[in-house]
Formats: C-alpha cells, sequence, structure tokens
C-alpha cells in the first residue's frame, strides 16, 4: 500500500474502536439519564446508564463462568429487556450474539446449537418444551442454560437450568474489563436465516456492520436522538434488530418501546402512550393497524414514519395506510445477509408503490440474466425497460461479510465477485426502480413458461372478497406444473367460479399463468417475519392434489 501520509494511528484507532458497542457507550456516558428503553409488558424504564448496568450483570457473570472471546450466546426470546442484556453484553466480553426464531420445532433448534456450538443458551419460559426437547436432540451441550420468566407465573425449571434473573441478581454492574483485543472485523452477531427455502443458514455480522447498518436507518428515516421507536416485528431477525430496533435505537441515542409480541390494539395504545414516533412492521400488520384505527381512532400525531418491509405495497393499501396512519410510509427490501438494499421514501410513494424502490444511499442492486448453469456476471444486466426480467443482485459492502458460517456451499451459492445472488427474480426502469416478481425457487415452469406467484398472488389479493393469498406449482402431466391457489377469504360468500372469472377478465394475468386449482384455508404458512412460506405449501399442494382436495377450474 503506497500512502502519502503515515496512516498507522488511524487504522489503529479506526479498526479498534469504531464499533457499535463503543458508539453504545458514547450515550451511556452523555445520555446516562434519558430513558433507553421502555417495557411495554411491565411498563418499565430504563435509562442508558441503567441498561448498561444491567448487561454489565450478565457481563459479568458470563466471565465469571469462563465466556470467553468468540463464545456463541445463543437467544430464543421475545423482544423482552434480556433481549437486549443478550445483545450488548456478549459485545463486552467479545463474545457472539446469536438469537434465533423462537417458533423454531426442537429438531431445528437442536440443529442450529449443533452448528453454532454456543457456550449459553437463553430461552424464553414460554418455550420451555422446545428448548428442553432440543437439548435432549442435540449432542452439543451448552455450559450455561438459562430461562427467562417475564410472565412471573411458577414455572419449575429442568435440572441444570438457571433463571436468568437469579443468574444476574449478585454480579457487578461495573463495566467488564476489556481483556481481549477488539477489532470492526470481529463477528459481534450471528443470525439465522428465515428458512423459507429450507434449514436456516448462520449469517455473521461484524462490529463494523453493525456500525453502518445503524447509520443506514439514522441516514434513511433520519432517526435521532429525539426518537422514540418500535418495531412490531422479532428483534431476531435482520429487519427486527436493525430497522427501528435495537442497533439503530441505542447507537442513535434514541429510546426503544419493547413490544414482546404483535396486537393491533396494543400498538396503537403504545404509539399514543408513549409519543412513539416510527414503528415498524410487515404490510400485514398495517392492514390490522389501518382496521383498528377506523373502528377505534387514537392519536397517532407523535408519527414521524412507517417503515415496512416483508413484501410491496400494493398502491391502493399505500393510499390507505397514508390516510389512516401516517403520510410517511418507507418501504424497504432486503435479505437477512444485506439488510435493507432498495427504499421507497414518503416522496416515492402511492406512485412507486408495488416496486421496492432504488438502492439504498450505500448500495448497488442490479438485474443480471438467469441461466440455467452458472451465474451471471455482475455486468450481464438485463434492459432497465420494466419488461425484461433477471435475478436481483446486491453490493453492500458495509451490511454484509459476504459469507455463511461453515457453510462452503451455500457462500458459494451466494457470494460472487462482492455481489450477493439473492435468488429474487424481477425487472427494473429507466430510473433503476425494481420491482420483484418471485424467487427463482419458487418459480413454476407450466409449458416452457416461467411463472413467478408474487405476481399471481398480487392481482388475486386485489379481488375485493380476497384477504390473502399464496401460489404455488402442482405437478401436470402435460404442462410439467400449473398453478395452484391458496386463498383465505374476506368474505365468505367468495366461490372458485368468481376466481376464475376474474382472471380470465383481467389484463394484467395471461391465461397460463391464471391459476386452475384453488383451495380455500383458513391461514397461510409464514415465517415469524411474515414472509410467505413457498416451499411448504408446495409440498402441502402437491399432497392436496393427491387427495382431491383442490377445486380445478
Amino acid at each position: 500500500m503506497n500512502l502519502t501520509y503515515d496512516s498507522q494511528m488511524f487504522r489503529e484507532t479506526f479498526e479498534s474502536e469504531f464499533t457499535w458497542l463503543n458508539g453504545f457507550m458514547r450515550n451511556v456516558r452523555r445520555f446516562s439519564d434519558k430513558p433507553a428503553a421502555i417495557d411495554s409488558q411491565s411498563g418499565r424504564i430504563w435509562s442508558y446508564k441503567e441498561l448498561n448496568a444491567d448487561a454489565n450483570r450478565f457481563a459479568n457473570a458470563m466471565k465469571k463462568d469462563g465466556v470467553k472471546k468468540n463464545d456463541i450466546v445463543f437467544m430464543q426470546l421475545y423482544n423482552s429487556p434480556q433481549f437486549l442484556f443478550g445483545y450488548i453484553a456478549p459485545q463486552k466480553l467479545g463474545a457472539i450474539s446469536n438469537p434465533a426464531n423462537f417458533n423454531l420445532s426442537p429438531g431445528e433448534t437442536a440443529e442450529i446449537m449443533g452448528h453454532n456450538k454456543p457456550t449459553v443458551y437463553v430461552y424464553d419460559a414460554d418455550i420451555m418444551q422446545t428448548a428442553v426437547q432440543a437439548l435432549e436432540i442435540c449432542e452439543h451441550k451448552p455450559k450455561l442454560i438459562l430461562c427467562v420468566n417475564n410472565s412471573k407465573k411458577e414455572v419449575t425449571l429442568p435440572e441444570g437450568h438457571i433463571f436468568f434473573d437469579d443468574y444476574i441478581k449478585d454480579s457487578s454492574d461495573e463495566n467488564p474489563p476489556v481483556d481481549y483485543a477488539p477489532h470492526i472485523y470481529d463477528e459481534v452477531l450471528r443470525l439465522q436465516t428465515s428458512g423459507t427455502t429450507g434449514t436456516p443458514k448462520g449469517v455473521p455480522l461484524n462490529a463494523i456492520n453493525e456500525v453502518l447498518s445503524a447509520h443506514d436507518v439514522i441516514m434513511h428515516f433520519p432517526l435521532s436522538p429525539v426518537d422514540i421507536t418500535m418495531n412490531m416485528t422479532p428483534w431476531f431477525h435482520r429487519g427486527g434488530i436493525h430497522s427501528g430496533g435495537p442497533t439503530p435505537t441505542l447507537y442513535a441515542g434514541a429510546c426503544l418501546v419493547i413490544m414482546r409480541t404483535f396486537n393491533p390494539r396494543s400498538c396503537m395504545e403504545f404509539i399514543e402512550r408513549y409519543g412513539i414516533t416510527f414503528i415498524t412492521g410487515v404490510p400485514s400488520t398495517l392492514e390490522m393497524l389501518a382496521a383498528r384505527q377506523e373502528k377505534h381512532p387514537k392519536d397517532l400525531s407523535s408519527l414521524k414514519g412507517i417503515i415496512t418491509m416483508g413484501s410491496p405495497l400494493e398502491k391502493a393499501a399505500c393510499i390507505r395506510y397514508q390516510e389512516l396512519l401516517s403520510p410517511n410510509i418507507f418501504n424497504g427490501y432486503g435479505t437477512t445477509e444485506s439488510f435493507w438494499n432498495t427504499f421507497l421514501r414518503p416522496y416515492d410513494l402511492p406512485e412507486m408503490a408495488g416496486s421496492a424502490g432504488r438502492s439504498c444511499t450505500d448500495d448497488e442492486v442490479r438485474l443480471v440474466n438467469v441461466y440455467d448453469d452458472r451465474k451471471a456476471e455482475p455486468d450481464d444486466i438485463v434492459p432497465c425497460d420494466n419488461k425484461t426480467e433477471g435475478e436481483i443482485i446486491i453490493k453492500c459492502p458495509n451490511k454484509t461479510t459476504y459469507c455463511y458460517v461453515n457453510n462452503e456451499k451455500a457462500t458459494k451459492d451466494k457470494f460472487y465477485k462482492g455481489w450477493m445472488y439473492t435468488g429474487d427474480i424481477g425487472t427494473w426502469n429507466s430510473e433503476q426502480f425494481v420491482t420483484v416478481a418471485g424467487r427463482k425457487d419458487d418459480m413454476i415452469i407450466s409449458k416452457g413458461e416461467n411463472i413467478y406467484p408474487a405476481r399471481i398472488e398480487e392481482i388475486l389479493n386485489s379481488h375485493p372478497k380476497v384477504q390473502e393469498c399464496i401460489v404455488t406449482g402442482v405437478p401436470d402431466s402435460t404442462r410439467g406444473e400449473c398453478v395452484a391457489a391458496y386463498v383465505i377469504k374476506a368474505d365468505e360468500s367468495l366461490t372458485v367460479a368468481e376466481l376464475i372469472n376474474f382472471c380470465d377478465s383481467s389484463p394484467n394475468i395471461s391465461k397460463y399463468q391464471a391459476p386452475r386449482y384453488y383451495r380455500f384455508v383458513n391461514d397461510l404458512p409464514q415465517t415469524a417475519t411474515g414472509k410467505k412460506q413457498h416451499f411448504v405449501i408446495k409440498k402441502q399442494a402437491a399432497e392436496d392434489l393427491k387427495n382431491g382436495l383442490l377445486l380445478k377450474k
């Protein structure tokens, strides 16, 4: 490296000190008595000083038990104060916080534990049965097993398990000594992919990723120390922890309202009670809030904006939310591996509703050609004509480590030449607004034609009697596959004949794309983050076809 100046002090300082934890500690000093977190369940408020003290209690207790740099602290927790302690405390020891979905089966939980080999396992009392079964299955046994019981119900602990509050109560609240060499490339957080296409993969995030993910939110909302945020989705996923969750909020010096689980009535009450300025959730939560506001209006004047992710906003729905909830709607698109990468700002809506927006300030997003036998090169882009479909690829070196933990094959499949190949298919226009059509994995091939479920789902969802739907492919002897739709009724009078006529008369759907099979259901398989699990419904549809449960066109 041939530099024109002496870079040694800059590199030593930057590489060791530009971390999320140091940003949080600055806020502990300058905003010592300012509210950092409000637990909506108990009503308790933690100042920055108090939050740091409780995180220190956890850190010092773990340090006494030998937890050290690069050890894994595995958590299956609802949004809670203990989640915050479990995010902050490991960083004070150089350890790695590893939150995971509390809805996982015992087998899935055991698989993740076996892969990550945590030293500490922290779980919520409400999932004790899952935790116990997972520990029985898994060959790896964590050194410490802690149970969080926020309900204060009578709980009998299995042998060897310790209540979290008992574990930290006699521990020091002083900052633990730093006996390791911090570095911005140190892994501090390990997330698990949502598993929409199979077994969750470990996504490592380093200290600089955390800082720059926080910066991304601070820049795009924008978020400042005067704000109060509430994320309506679980924190264990990227959109939960990073969009209006602990990472940006506590780094900015703002205040975080903790919502254990989403409830539209409680959510509206909290906005009014605490003067919340930003809320984050998937589009389905916004629909529930809008319905609640119509019948039981609350004062939402404190809201500066609502951020939604997970799926695109349809134009009519966007206008409805702008009128009922807030004129400032934001819609982001991204992945566990890369956070959000395209963004629709309030000034883009409702005109560009349905698209995923343009790339974020520090990111680049392209659409490249799709080949059966290889990846397209990053410069092998499709025309910006809003018609030609390609795979969405992302470059965001500030928010990803470009790998999975101990999974060379998945890493090679997903990352190439500094780009992440998402597996999502879409189009883009001359202004580089991206519209997502669906996933390569979910693609239906019928008579050689590629059909993407998201496009059909959007059309069916526009029917006034349809609440929600999911589309998949089923085997067909002449076509290879044909389209099947699972539909939740918004009106019980809805019939298959109505849906067939609706599709036949729609200018937005071709005949080969129209569903040939239907089934009315009461719910659809989704992850805890609100993403539809097409791989689950695809398996079910094949069985339903065999058993004659699908209604044919």
